[in-house]
């Protein structure tokens, strides 16, 4: 069986992965707008709009909407990240017209009821609380932050309190009717699922969605820099990272290997000078985060206060070897790592269906398996070292959390990157 790919008359794109030997469907929504889409007065409020979503439709209040998708033994979620916003549900076979009527409804006829959304305002703030409260979640936060300062995408996505707590049902109202149009979203589905039965179900589910389309949004402006907070915790958390990459660069999978090699598993470079030759830190680990106009490469650590100073200086010294060169065999690992785990999320619905959704939001249209592992074959050890002198060439960016004492300036660190 192939990818299948429609287009509806309202511009709602429909795209299938079906799977022959499997019982259940993992379907979605996924719509092009997320935090970096928000006005400052209003961060937050996709967020909050993907919450009340589930709180009531002109149809179903909210424990019909609970009760009808787990009555079938299915299960229904959300999420939101800085470009998108996700609705999700996997069911059985014959229960996909089920899921797929229950997330158009909550998409096109919330009711956003006032006192629902009082309660769930306050649900978000204990929420935020939380994340305030866990060190090694906020200080990804931080490092955002201070990559891109006083812009949306340096925003977080749950909001701040105060802002959530006054947010009015007028804000929810206008971002609804500005963003979710149908040419920006995209309906997946992976498992047993007919496409062209999938596409009659939703021109007939998604009827009430518009065919307008706004995408204004706030160009990426890195910036990068410092933020340290003293904080009376057990450990020091650290993020230091550089400007990083959109998806469409052509370094899109060289920084992929590279990120895997340098501190992507066990045998990365970072795992094992810093963990198991030192025993320094129990975590560390390098991602790449991609947007469709830019992105971030970081390093994350949780280190004792005696210990952040040397596991910094090591990370910088890591990342000079790491311009200087790299060998045959661990780039050919890094390889094996991707593709493996590319392979292996085809045996799993939802895996498949948030592949697709992503591939279409990003690129327009669903990647062949083998043109991705292709890409990644291709990427030799001459073409990492150019990526990773490349990428830390720039400005760096420090984010610190913790009894952060020991740890050198900022001017320091930044000498030691050069």
């Amino acid at each position: 069986m192939t990818v299948r790919l429609s287009t509806l008359a309202n511009g709602l794109r429909v795209v299938s992965d079906p799977m022959e030997t499997v019982e259940t469907v993992s379907l979605g929504v996924w719509v092009g707008v997320g935090t970096r889409y928000e006005a400052a007065e209003v961060n937050g409020v996709s967020h909050l709009l993907e919450h009340m979503a589930f709180k009531g439709t002109r149809r179903r209040d909210a424990r019909a909407i609970a009760e009808e998708i787990e009555a079938v033994g299915g299960h229904l979620n959300a999420y939101t990240s800085r470009e998108h916003t996700a609705y999700y549900a996997k069911v059985l076979k014959e229960d996909a017209g089920l899921a797929l009527d229950i997330i158009a409804d909550i998409l096109q006829h919330s009711l956003l009821d006032a006192g629902e959304l009082a309660r769930e305002r306050a649900v978000i703030v204990q929420e935020i609380h939380q994340a305030q409260d866990t060190p090694d979640d906020l200080i990804f936060d931080r490092f955002q932050e201070t990559a891109f300062p006083r812009q949306a995408l340096g925003r977080p996505v749950l909001g701040s309190a105060d802002l959530v707590r006054d947010m009015p049902r007028d804000a929810l109202v206008d971002y609804l009717g500005h963003h979710y149009h149908a040419p920006r979203m995209v309906l997946a589905a992976a498992g047993r699922i007919d496409h062209d039965s999938l596409v009659g179900l939703a021109a007939e589910a998604f009827s009430d969605l518009s065919d307008s389309s706004h995408a204004a949004r706030e160009p990426a402006r890195y910036v990068g820099g410092d933020c340290r907070e003293a904080r009376d915790l057990e450990q020091v958390h650290v993020v230091m990272g550089f400007e990083g990459i959109s998806y469409d660069d052509a370094d899109f999978y060289p920084l992929s290997v590279l990120s895997t090699l340098f501190g992507g598993g066990m045998s990365s470079r970072l795992f094992q000078e810093v963990r198991e030759k030192r025993g320094l830190a129990y975590s560390i680990y390098s991602f790449p985060s991609c947007y469709t106009d830019g992105g971030l490469f970081g390093i994350y650590a949780g280190t004792g206060e005696d210990e952040a100073g040397q596991v910094v200086a090591l990370i910088c010294d890591e990342i000079g070897k790491l311009c200087d060169g790299v060998g045959e065999d661990e780039v050919a690992r890094a390889r094996a790592q991707l593709k493996a785990s590319i392979l292996m999320t085809l045996e799993s619905t939802s895996a498949r269906c948030e592949q697709l959704a992503r591939q279409m939001m990003v690129f327009g249209r669903p990647l062949p398996v083998a043109e991705v592992v292709s890409k990644i074959e291709a990427v030799d050890p001459a073409v990492v070292a150019r990526v990773a002198t490349r990428i830390a060439g720039g400005q760096p960016t420090i984010a610190a959390l913790g009894p952060i004492g020991h740890m050198e300036s900022f001017e320091d660190i930044t000498r030691r990157l050069g």
